[in-house]
């Protein structure tokens, strides 16, 4: 057929009239691309719409034919996929003839409209997303599998068993790189898939899973899911793989780990059919064939339409996958695809380790490790050796740890652990980029056998030196020995030697023989050895992937499976006993189970794909795979998780004393003296505490002992701690899930919201009126015979949603309160210390003093410390006889923690530095404002901030669902948030004082480039 001639388009208003005349259909048509067919939505009143296909002249019935028999087989075989439906027309055809402009003949047929976003538009690509698209076409081709039609034998340039043919094109591509670049994909294809190819299973296939062929569901129903493939017109018998290769193919373009991507999709195929081995093992060369066939194609059809942006839609990514897949070794690809699909990545593995457990090795060392004495260490993201201080890393200090360690044991040998996730590499060659929330390399592949330098090294089977090496790249292997050995079948398979001395690579030569037991080199010391303590890395590769002197000694988290599987564990040949080694810290699955088990349900996770951290430091958490997280969320380590200082006054006070407090101690007094000092002058008084819900009840009675009244107001949203007394103050809890209702002695003020609430930020009186509200509501307490004993308000209310007061409302509030013989409390747990930046307390951003300030979380950075700090004149009515007594709050340790906070918040500036890094956030924040509608309001202090999303920034209607999408991707891409307000619609940004304008700065980044995904869109 002549698809190439030329025809008058099909327009829309034909469209509208040939649907109601030949199918009884009223609707308004609008055009779709399409390569040489004419393609419509018709969309009616009453439903999701149709799609009405007019085709080129030059198509066949029996094509069209085959199209509607295809769609209909799957009706009825897998009636559960959301595929397109045929329609029939007035008269029960599936198919249509009508005259075009030239009278000639073209066939229509009309389809049930799928609702749903193109896997081209839509963003992100999830590894849920890409394994539900291959499970899809996995149900669809077994469902195919006993389909036959007469016109699905035919010749198509989309056929993949015809890719070779595709070289016609190769002349047309103009950059000689790019032209070689595609020719090899197609050499490769006719020597690995040519000579296969009567053994491939054959059968029907769509042909064209393309990324604008596949259709995906609602962006806020997490997962996200693949639900359709529309348009059937390359539907052939053909090889039974190629959806998948094709789908995969289409699946990496863009990505940055082609690979994973593809192997997302090739697992869930396999999950819903499943693949052969051989099929699995031409992969990599069917989707490299598929995309040079399209570069191809691009390259011809340009020359016949230079002007059709549907010839070239894909070209440019398409090249890009290309020039990545190329970097990829095939085998790696092979292994990976196993793994996917559960199968052992590496086949030869099994039986080199068979054989390696046969052997008789000599010791690496001349030293036996199965009897000698040695001392594994645990080195991972959680080791206690170690610690979370970066510096423990530094190889001086990390050589002092270790060979103390070893010294103190009384063994000349200390062992690294194999498949030990770790983050002492530091080196950029270790990173998947400059962005520190990246997965980096942590997975070790070897055993590190740390003995002084010069230590000669034996070989411990018979073979031969495959690769000497100098790398000299920082935290890398340094002089490096490779040898080649093979199992008694021919098996090859190699020993790796990293961290040697230069002697080593001038006493062997390439091509060597060695014997079992030789000497074949030295320890070396650093910084030769590639400046670490000095050991010997060694590790067993059974497929070296041609790269040598690059092959990973440590792997990404992600690629455990394969790299351990081509890194088998190197104790087979050493036989250290089994009981030497620490227990692994169980994996976050097993951990999730046992929480579920031993703790309360009630006990609450964040995300939806909770975490497991096992070290934090700074401004960053890590989790068990050692990828670090920056942390905007948690307010409670004030000058950052670990920090040094913090830690080692908490360290050297434990080890001297820890008691209650009914001795006298100086570190009590002290800190005392210290923490009111950065108080206003009636501020002197200070009662220490375990937490903010123990010190937010010692307020409470003291505020009931001076004033010998019972009632308490609150503001709406509140929330103050989780003791029985204070839930019945926090109407975040009374009024919520399982909450009791309000108790009478409980009092609710509206919340100064500015951005929500009844008066608005334009209003200047706003202050006066919400504390004028505020008075009302100590009038209705009082006229009811009820006297108020305080006023209990955060300064800067966060839980309610980050809401910062109008000027002037706690002076007026507490002006009505102190009328009404009330106290004032601040509670300042999350917003004190210089988290605003402007001040040291939210209460001096709004000029006043309250009788009782409430201090917890942060003024210990995470130890368990709060304070009270009230007037003499308050501090004596409590004086009432009843004692009062905190077993250990304000303990020698916990004060200790105390004074270190308060050195570094001054001595580091840090107050300062929230101002300053505060502004430069809020500034980011506010052109992210200027791009997004969804963004409603920014609002806060110093680092103190929230952002509220809202689907109309007229009607403010908020984006509860948005923001958990929002703060939920963050996490997936390595920052942490979370939600606030009474719609749970407000991010609330609370760093660490430490956080940097370069952290403002990814975050930012981070946030708008999830605000620019479907998903968040309004």
């Amino acid at each position: 057929m002549r698809e190439d001639r030329v025809v008058t388009p099909f327009t829309e208003e034909q469209a509208v009239a040939l649907a109601r005349r030949a199918y009884g259909l009223d609707g308004v048509a609008r055009a779709l691309p399409g390569e040489y067919d004419s393609n419509f939505q018709l969309k009616t009143p009453d439903g999701p719409g149709f799609v009405l296909k007019v085709m080129h002249p030059a198509r066949e019935r029996a094509f069209i034919d085959l199209q509607c028999q295809v769609l209909e087989h799957l009706a009825h075989r897998a009636p559960d996929l959301a595929l397109p439906r045929v329609c029939r027309a007035r008269d029960g055809s599936p198919i249509v003839s009508v005259a075009d402009a030239e009278s000639a003949e073209r066939l229509v047929f009309v389809l049930t409209w799928v609702p749903g976003t193109p896997l081209a538009e839509a963003r992100p690509h999830s590894p849920e997303l890409l394994q539900s698209l291959g499970w899809l076409l996995g149900r669809m081709d077994a469902a195919l599998l006993d389909f036959s039609h007469p016109a699905a034998y035919r010749e198509l340039k989309w056929d993949l068993s015809r890719a070779g043919q595709a070289r016609a094109g190769l002349p047309h591509i103009p950059d000689p790189g790019k032209r070689d670049l595609a020719e090899r994909f197609l050499v490769r294809f006719d020597a690995e898939v040519v000579p296969a190819l009567p053994s491939l299973r054959r059968s029907l296939v769509h042909g064209d899973a393309n990324d604008h062929n596949v259709l995906v569901g609602d962006p806020r129903a997490l997962p996200r899911q693949a639900v359709s493939v529309i348009d059937f017109g390359d539907a052939h018998h053909g090889l039974t793989v190629s959806d998948l290769a094709i789908a995969a193919a289409y699946a990496l373009l863009g990505k940055g780990d082609p690979l994973a991507a593809a192997a997302r999709v090739v697992a869930g195929y396999h999950q819903a059919f499943r693949l052969q081995e051989t099929e699995i093992a031409l992969l990599y060369s069917l989707i490299g064939a598929r995309l040079a066939v399209s570069v191809c194609n691009s390259a011809y059809r340009k020359t016949q339409k230079p002007d059709d942006p549907y010839v070239t839609v894909s070209e440019a990514p398409a090249w890009e996958a290309l020039a990545r897949l190329a970097e990829i070794p095939p085998d790696l690809a092979h292994y990976g695809f196993r793994a996917a699909c559960g199968l052992i990545p590496v086949p030869r593995t099994e039986q080199v380790v068979r054989w390696l457990k046969t052997c008789d090795p000599a010791p690496l060392l001349g030293l036996d490790l199965r009897s000698a004495p040695c001392l594994v260490f645990d080195l991972s993201v959680g080791s206690l050796l170690l610690g979370a201080d970066r510096r423990s890393a530094e190889t001086e200090v990390l050589t002092r740890t270790l060979f103390g360690a070893m010294k103190e044991a009384g063994v000349e040998v200390g062992v690294g652990r194999y498949d030990e996730v770790r983050l002492l590499y530091r080196s950029p060659l270790f990173g998947a980029s400059g962005n520190p929330t990246d997965e980096r390399r942590t997975i070790h592949l070897g055993i590190d056998l740390f003995t002084p330098p010069g230590s000669p090294l034996y070989a411990p089977l018979e073979g031969t030196v495959h690769r000497l090496a100098r790398n000299q790249a920082p935290q890398d292997y340094g002089p490096l020995l490779i040898l080649r050995h093979q199992t008694d079948q021919g098996v090859p398979f190699f020993t790796l030697y990293g961290h040697l001395s230069e002697e080593t690579l001038a006493a062997l030569q390439h091509g060597q023989r060695v014997e079992r037991g030789e000497r074949i080199g030295w320890i070396g010391a650093p910084p030769v050895n590639g400046d670490w303590p000095p050991h010997l890395h060694f590790q067993i590769v059974t497929d070296l992937l041609d790269l040598d002197a690059d092959f990973p000694g440590v792997a990404h988290p992600s690629r455990r499976t394969v790299w351990t599987s081509l890194s088998p564990d190197p104790n087979v040949l050493l036989g250290i006993p089994a009981q030497r080694f620490p227990a692994l810290e169980a994996d976050k699955a097993a951990t999730l189970a046992a929480r579920r088990k031993a703790l309360g349900p009630s006990l609450s996770l964040s995300y939806r794909q909770p975490l497991k951290m096992v070290r934090g430091f700074g401004q960053y958490l890590y989790d068990e795979s050692g990828r670090a997280y920056l942390d905007v969320y948690n307010n409670v380590p004030l000058v950052g998780h670990s920090h040094p200082r913090v830690v080692r006054a908490a360290q050297e006070q434990l080890a001297l004393l820890n008691t209650n407090t009914r001795y006298l101690h100086d570190n009590a007094t002290r800190y005392a003296e210290r923490l009111t000092a950065r108080m206003p002058g009636p501020l002197r008084v200070c009662f220490f505490l375990n937490s903010g819900s123990e010190a937010n009840e010692l307020a409470l009675r003291l505020a009931r002992a001076h004033t010998r009244q019972q009632d308490v107001i609150v503001l709406e949203h509140a929330y103050h701690g989780h003791t029985s007394s204070l839930i019945d103050l926090s109407p975040y809890k009374f009024d919520g899930p399982g909450g009791g209702g309000r108790k009478p002695w409980v009092h609710v003020a509206p919340l100064p919201d500015t951005y929500r609430g009844r008066y608005r930020s334009d209003d200047p009186e706003a202050g006066v009126k919400y504390a004028r509200q505020l008075g009302e509501v100590i009038d209705e307490m009082r006229s009811g015979g009820r006297g108020l004993a305080a006023f209990l308000a955060e300064t800067l209310p966060s839980v309610a949603g980050q809401i910062v007061f109008p000027p002037g409302y706690l002076a007026e509030a507490y002006r009505y309160v102190h009328a009404a013989g009330g106290v004032s409390i601040a509670d300042e747990v999350q917003t004190g210390f210089g988290r605003l930046g402007s001040h040291s307390w939210g209460f001096e951003m709004q000029g006043v003093v309250p009788d009782i300030v409430v201090l917890g979380k942060p003024i210990g950075n995470a130890f368990p410390l709060a304070a009270v700090v009230t007037t003499r004149e308050i501090a004596a009515s409590f004086d009432n006889g009843m004692e009062f007594f905190s077993t250990f709050g304000g303990n020698p340790v916990a004060c200790a923690v105390g004074l270190a906070v308060l050195d570094v918040v001054e001595e580091e500036r840090l107050q300062q530095r929230a101002l300053r890094v505060g502004r430069h956030l809020t500034e980011q924040l506010g052109r992210l404002m200027d791009r997004y509608p969804l963004i409603g309001d920014v609002r806060g202090a110093g680092l103190f901030l929230g952002v509220e999303l809202v689907r109309d920034r007229a009607t403010r209607e908020a984006a509860a669902a948005e923001a958990d999408y929002v703060v939920n991707r963050l996490r997936e891409c390595g920052v942490l948030t979370g939600t606030d307000g009474p719609h749970h619609n407000v991010l609330k940004l609370r760093p660490p004082l430490i956080f940097s304008e370069a952290d403002a700065d990814l975050f930012a980044d981070t946030l708008a480039r999830i605000l620019d995904e479907d998903a968040a869109q309004v």
